[in-house]
């Protein structure tokens, strides 16, 4: 059993195009293949430590019945261009200890983006109380189609590059 779960597709855009809609919390919303994620307040995050809010509804996976709540994205890894990843400060106390993000690498065509959800450093108060990974597999592979579409279309964000 792993504790990371890992997506990739290659989308045919240069890696800071990407990386412009992963660092805009608008660009999560847009993106989003879960359906949790409604709105984000907050600025483009550009360092390690930056934050921003997220308003989830939890309804979408039909798993816990949590309806409309608030999270705090934390940025745990900030490489431009290259690796942006983050934890979940919320309503879970201790917090669960799940990280997620996107590393960007060159490819034939494009980038090569992949997706994950890396749990290894779960909390042992959550072991065997949540199901993991929270975002299903598909959900994480819908993320990417979307955002090649978004990329593809141009994005352009409501925060400033």
């Amino acid at each position: 059993m792993t504790d990371r779960l890992e997506v990739s597709r290659t989308i045919a855009a240069a890696p800071a195009e990407i990386f412009a809609v992963l660092t805009d919390p608008q660009g999560h919303v847009a993106i989003d293949g879960s359906g949790m994620l409604q709105d984000a307040d907050g600025e483009r995050v550009r360092a390690v430590g930056d934050e921003f809010v997220v308003h989830m509804d939890r309804e979408s996976l039909g798993d816990i019945d949590w309806k409309l709540y608030d999270v705090t994205v934390h940025i745990t890894t900030y490489e431009q261009d290259r690796e942006l990843a983050w934890s979940i400060i919320g309503r879970m106390k201790p917090p669960i200890g799940h990280v997620y993000g996107y590393r960007l690498e060159p490819a034939d065509g494009g980038t090569l983006v992949t997706s994950y959800c890396d749990w290894s450093d779960l909390h042992e108060d959550w072991r065997g109380k949540l199901p993991f990974p929270i975002v299903p597999e598909a959900n994480l592979k819908a993320t990417l189609g979307i955002l090649d579409r978004t990329v593809r279309r141009g994005y352009v964000g409501q925060t400033a590059v």
